[in-house]
């Protein structure tokens, strides 16, 4: 079949931003604050990606324990928080408190965007993206930047251009996702077991479908609402509508099984409801951009320092089980827990190179889909992480703009314009 259509750009703008996530809020307010036009589109209806949609119900560390890695507009978002404390620690999330702090951040910048809008197409000329497609409710339409840039999770943007990406280990197999919730009714003085404890019992009562041993948990508020994050959607491709859909429907099943499950086994879950699931699988892994430097997992074991260095980072390396033998566990746990685990004050570096795809002069990538090896994907794919890479992906993209070319720009001036905004490079000269 051959479609064809004629298109009008709807927006002409300085910078494109695809997603609207952690590393897309930081990428379009960084190159607004920088005075360059920039228009967002994101799919659903609220700023936040995972941490609002997908209720992940916690921050990860935004530091190393001594220094403040995830500075500049990460930071600036946690401080409008109410539960802003403890940043060594995982922070709970009150998801809509988040979000109002996101629509904030973007107006007050001035950045241009639109709910409910994906990206379908990329057109391509030269190794230059000369404009996306985007749907809406309203149809087709299209968009031309100077440059663009992917903060969509799964590098859409760039896969839909022809860019060349990674996805997963050598099969291509990723970590599962999870459908991540909303429960009430716990009693937080009697929770004190592992939430794994009972899950063989479990499995062999008929109450759990299967042994997964890995629980990260609930995470408490201060008032009688919990965050979930718990159970895994095996052998799920998240680039894949059909299975996307599939997981969706187990996971909205196998939270009724993980209630019964916290009812029959554990003191303290009696009174224990689930209010709501997430509107989105919270994916952790799919694809991953080929940029033009590969962040490695010897460069966590080195604790690396480059020369084109936008910040650092230190959360451990967190691929979680991939299949629900018990030998699987034992593998994370001990990568999570010791192997692959920074003491306090350590950290990597992040290069802006690992920021720029190979196929692409005129885009860049932040979030999860940067350009890193499996291990250290499972690092920076955090909320902190992707606010560190958004931030420094939209003010190179302001600096880029004058001859669209994202390797044009110096790296002390995006070094310089990035510690003005509060970024943590220790290691940059003037």
């Amino acid at each position: 079949m051959i479609y064809q259509k004629n298109l009008d750009f709807k927006y002409i703008t300085d910078v494109f931003v695809a997603g609207g996530g952690a590393a897309g809020i930081a990428a379009a307010v960084a190159a607004a604050r920088m005075g360059k036009q920039v228009f967002l589109a994101e799919a659903s209806g609220c700023f936040g990606g995972l941490g609002t949609s997908g209720l992940v119900p916690a921050f990860a560390p935004f530091d190393d324990g001594v220094n403040i890695l995830s500075n500049g507009i990460g930071y600036e978002i946690r401080q409008k928080l109410k539960n802003a404390v403890a940043l060594r620690n995982w922070t709970t999330l009150d998801t809509e408190e988040l979000k109002r702090a996101y629509d904030d951040i973007i107006t007050e910048a001035g950045v241009k965007f639109s709910f409910f809008t994906t990206v379908y197409d990329v057109i391509v000329k030269d190794n230059a993206i000369e404009g996306v497609i985007l749907g809406s409710k309203s149809g087709l339409f299209a968009v031309k930047a100077k440059i663009y840039i992917d903060c969509t999770g799964d590098g859409d943007l760039c896969a839909f251009g022809g860019g060349e990406y990674e996805k997963g280990d050598a099969d291509g197999n990723v970590m599962p996702p999870t459908l991540c919730s909303i429960w009430s009714g716990i009693d937080k003085e009697e929770c004190n077991e592992p939430w794994n404890k009972h899950v063989e019992q479990a499995y062999k009562d008929g109450v759990l479908s299967y042994e997964d041993r890995h629980i990260p948990g609930f995470f408490h508020g201060n008032d009688s609402i919990s965050g979930g994050n718990i159970g895994h959607i095996f052998n799920i491709d998240p680039v894949d509508e059909a299975e996307l859909t599939d997981g969706m429907l187990w996971g909205r099943k196998s939270m009724v099984e993980f209630e019964n499950y916290f009812k029959r086994y554990f003191s303290g879950y009696k009174n224990l409801r689930l209010v709501s699931t997430a509107a989105t699988l919270g994916v952790r892994e799919s694809r991953r951009i080929k940029c033009d430097y590969t962040l490695n997992v010897d460069d966590f074991i080195n604790r690396s320092v480059f020369e084109d260095e936008i910040g650092r980072y230190c959360y451990p390396v967190d691929i979680h089980v991939m299949s629900t033998a018990k030998k699987e566990y034992e593998r994370f746990s001990k990568e999570y827990r010791s192997s692959l685990r920074y003491k306090s004050g350590e950290s990597y570096g992040i290069p802006y190179r690992c920021l720029i795809p190979v196929s692409f002069k005129n885009a860049l990538v932040a979030g999860r889909c940067i350009g890193t090896d499996r291990q250290m994907q499972a690092s920076i794919r955090v909320m902190p992480g992707c606010f560190i890479t958004g931030e420094a992906a939209g003010t190179a993209a302001a600096l880029a703009c004058e001859k669209e070319d994202v390797r044009s720009i110096s790296i002390k001036e995006l070094q310089q314009s990035l510690i003005k905004g509060g970024a943590y490079l220790p290691n940059f000269t003037k």
